[in-house]
């Protein structure tokens, strides 16, 4: 993790929230309670269930230090009261291309929430970089690519 901003939306920090909790409350005490049986069948210098139980407490404390990490440098971008006058982080925006006219709605979320097959797109990738400060019926182009293309913005939510 760098020192810089990490950016969610709130439905991101959220979700965030919920692995947290579960991990802490639920996992973390199945964790412990597989490394007590582990423990109690003896020798262990060969024991693979106990080595199974600590790598998996291992990764388990990883991922709870690596989402508080996040959580405390997040910064949350909440976009329910604003204006839907331009594109920003948060916004869903459909789009078509110039040339095709093919339509396609995105949400613009930060790098920790991007997921393409549930269409949240990074605010840091290409598409999302041409549509930020946006407005409805902007012709952007989409560059950083080995070959540019221009989109026509239809709709900001």
């Amino acid at each position: 993790m760098t020192d810089k901003d990490i950016i969610l939306t709130s439905e991101g920090r959220d979700e965030l929230e919920k692995e947290l909790s579960n991990l802490i409350n639920v996992i973390r005490p199945q964790v412990i309670e597989e490394l007590v049986e582990a423990r109690a069948q003896g020798d262990l210098s060969e024991n693979a269930d106990y080595d199974a139980a600590r790598n998996r407490q291992a990764e388990v404390e990883a991922r709870i230090k690596e989402i508080e990490t996040m959580l405390s440098k997040a910064k949350i971008i909440d976009n329910t009261n604003s204006v839907n006058k331009e594109i920003k982080v948060g916004s869903t925006v459909t789009f078509a291309n110039h040339k095709t006219k093919k339509e396609m709605t995105l949400k613009i979320v930060g790098v920790i929430e991007a997921d393409p097959f549930e269409s949240k797109i990074s605010n840091e990738s290409p598409l999302a970089k041409a549509m930020l400060g946006k407005s409805i019926n902007d012709i952007c182009e989409v560059r950083e690519l080995k070959e540019p293309y221009k989109i026509l913005i239809k709709d900001i939510k």
